[in-house]
């Protein structure tokens, strides 16, 4: 049912009551899901354009200029809600949907990632939505032949109820190809291609802009659509042939809202009006009602405006793929959504009303108290073994258990695979394409702002140590209840520090997502603030990215960046239960020039390896670099102000290791950089010492407790 207060605004634009065809429709338009009505003040606070800027914010996906006349095209989408109540189905389709934003924009998908967030998996509920969520995108990512290269696994208590599933996908194309959902002439066909329409998904989009509860699993099955790979397969290189042709005017995806929400959507953008024939739906199930067909969400099914003597092609294009087609409508002058069914018209709406009349607003937004940072622990007995601990924790723990159900060279493209700070994938004339996503919903809990500007910092850092430079950013803000002004503070402040943080960095927000309500009456808290993110940049010369792991004996290591007593949501202060304890990493004003100067160094081929410090701090990173040599690290030269704890663990921003052959020409390129020479390559110990401390790891301990994650899902 429609709020009472939509309806009464309904009601007096229309001069009539809406039916329940035209209710359905404006329920689904009119959600948060599909209209942001809390969400939208908010998001006009970001820098949306730039130099490489084509198409920002507001179509299927973004496109970006990559140069040499090649595009990108990128999007970022959650299936949260759907993936709760069926976790294989929910994942999966939250793949197909994002990628067929990719090829609605005329460009092929070359590449996914996966920001994953889950509960405790000391819990059969949590490791059964854990298990086949990774398996509904391995099936799903690997049938249809786009590599998942970079993702992020996250374990937190909050995510019990209400697991995150967001999905970033990067497709490639030729600038000349790309085509928009903005229809252009009234007067041209509307052909529907892709698989038949059935009752799965009904009102996906007002499902997911509520609360989930316990009866959910039941009472919302209908909401979850059912994918199918094998036609999306299809469906990619139907389109692609579609748009090759030059026929294609405007195409969207049906995805949220469904037929209702991508042909209102259509008309809307090129500011014209629609006539559509229900009856014309090609149908999975007999007795389908104008209600159902126009709010399904059933997968695998793209519109095309094409003009009245190009349908035929394009129906020929569609069996030649053996995929369902038929004619459904066309664009009118006048500017109303009109839906016949077997002769009757059975909604008349005004098309600006449905797409562009929910109203909009900033909610009452409340700050907490001032937080406590509390006392700090006793320093530790046994340093060596909270360095173990540290690394065999699942949120710091390998992922290779993830990625190795997932084929990451699809498409011979991938030059960094999984597992390193960032993936890069080669695109044209030496030159390739690095992406990294994801966030630290430990530091947004204690200080949403910082959060959000750190959120991009480190997401760029895993960036410049492949040597790129980030070109855009997508988003996936993931928050609970907007109603409650405690969230809607975190909310706000999250955008606020991303957006803050993007202008830093001159990398302008070019679309995404915003999942509120992930909240769970069975648990019975929101989530963390999870403002999780997608970045693409470019490297430069392929030859040049260095490796993510210690080579060359005696090479030279370098630390970069401040250590600051910067504890506040680490995951050393996580494990040891003082999760609202200390000071959160800030993000410094020299970040920007941290992050420009390491680009730099990098192109210049200079670095034989380098790695991000971030989540874990200093002792993860060095940890992480050990795979086939170790390290001999002295950590006394840093800072003699910090606890070997805080020094081990602090997660302060902008900090990298880099090893080179060339100490002394790099030390000169850092400049006024702050930067430490740390040790030497070599040997198959990693050696960490420092004032009062000195451990020793085994390549084969570090080894086994990084593979925490791999053996529990092995057992």
């Amino acid at each position: 049912m429609l709020p009472e207060n939509d309806l009464k605004i309904i009601t007096e634009e229309m001069g009539r009551e809406p039916n329940l065809v035209e209710q359905g429709c404006f329920l689904n338009l009119w959600s948060e899901h599909c209209s942001y009505r809390s969400s939208a003040p908010l998001l006009k606070t970001f820098t949306t354009v730039g130099d490489r800027v084509i198409i920002g914010p507001g179509d299927d996906a973004a496109i970006i200029r990559f140069g040499d006349g090649w595009v990108l095209a990128i999007g970022m989408e959650s299936h949260n809600h759907p993936s709760y109540v069926d976790p294989y189905n929910g994942s999966a389709t939250g793949v197909g949907g994002i990628v067929r934003d990719i090829i609605s924009m005329g460009a092929r998908p070359i590449a996914l990632m996966d920001p994953l967030y889950f509960g405790p998996l000391d819990t059969p509920k949590n490791l059964y939505l854990f298990e086949h969520i990774v398996e509904g995108i391995a099936g799903y990512g690997n049938c249809i032949g786009v590599p998942v290269v970079r993702g992020e696994a996250y374990f937190d208590e909050t995510y019990s109820g209400n697991p995150l599933v967001n999905v970033v996908c990067v497709g490639l194309a030729r600038e000349e190809n790309i085509v928009t959902a903005c229809a252009q002439k009234a007067g041209n066909k509307l052909v529907l291609v892709g698989s038949t329409t059935g009752r799965d998904g009904l009102g996906g989009a007002s499902f997911a802009s509520r609360d989930l509860s316990e009866e959910a699993e039941a009472e919302d099955r209908p909401s979850i659509q059912i994918g199918d790979p094998f036609t999306e397969k299809l469906l990619i290189e139907a389109t692609l042939e579609a748009i090759d042709t030059g026929h294609v005017l405007s195409c969207r995806d049906l995805g949220a809202a469904g037929l209702a929400g991508a042909s209102s959507e259509m008309a809307s953008k090129g500011n014209l009006g629609m006539r559509l024939m229900a009856d014309k739906v090609i149908l999975r199930e007999s007795g389908m009602t104008p209600y159902e067909i126009m709010i399904s969400e059933s997968q695998e099914r793209i519109l095309f405006e094409v003009s009245p003597e190009n349908v035929d092609e394009l129906l020929a294009i569609a069996e030649k793929y053996d995929l369902n087609a038929s004619m459904i409508g066309e664009l009118t002058e006048r500017l109303y959504y009109t839906v016949e069914f077997e002769g009757e018209v059975v909604a008349d709406m005004p098309v600006k009303l449905l797409t562009e009349g929910a109203p909009t607003f900033e909610r009452p937004s409340t700050a907490p108290a001032e937080r406590d940072i509390g006392d700090k622990p006793e320093l530790p007995t046994d340093l060596k073994q909270a360095v173990i601990d540290i690394l065999s924790s699942h949120n710091i723990a390998s992922k290779e258990w993830i990625y190795r159900q997932y084929d990451h060279e699809v498409q011979v493209r991938t030059v960094d695979k999984p597992g390193s700070d960032a993936g890069v994938l080669r695109i044209a004339d030496g030159k390739g394409l690095a992406l990294s996503c994801g966030c630290n919903p430990g530091h947004t809990l204690l200080d949403p702002y910082e959060g959000g500007k750190g959120t991009l910092i480190e997401n760029s850092m895993n960036l410049a140590v492949k040597g790129a430079e980030g070109i855009a950013l997508v988003d996936c803000l993931n928050f609970g209840n907007p109603e409650k002004p405690d969230i809607y503070w975190q909310f706000k402040h999250a955008i606020l520090g991303l957006g803050d943080a993007a202008r830093d960095l001159s990398i302008p927000v070019v679309g995404g997502n915003v999942s509120l309500y992930n909240e769970s009456g069975e648990y019975g808290t929101a989530i963390v603030p999870t403002p999780s993110i997608g970045l693409i940049g470019i490297t430069g010369d392929l030859e040049t990215v260095p490796a993510s792991f210690f080579e060359g004996e005696g090479n030279s290591v370098i630390l970069v960046g401040e250590t600051f007593d910067e504890m506040g949501g680490s995951e050393y202060y996580n494990i040891k239960g003082l999760r609202n304890n200390g000071n959160v990493p800030k993000v410094r004003e020299n970040a920007p020039k941290t992050v420009e100067t390491l680009i730099s160094i990098i192109r210049e081929g200079k670095i034989e390896a380098a790695h991000d410090v971030s989540a874990g701090g200093l002792a993860t990173a060095l940890a992480e670099m050990c795979k086939e040599t170790g390290a001999s690290i002295d950590l006394s030269g840093v800072s003699e102000d910090l606890r070997a704890d805080d020094l081990l663990f602090s997660e302060s921003h902008a900090r990298a290791i880099l090893v080179t052959s060339e100490k002394d020409k790099v030390l000169e390129m850092l400049g006024d950089i702050p930067c430490t020479v740390i040790g030497t390559v070599g040997g198959d110990d990693l050696n960490i010492k420092g004032n009062g401390f000195d451990l020793s790891f085994t390549l084969d301990e570090i080894a086994e407790a990084r593979a925490s994650l791999t053996k529990l899902m092995m057992e």
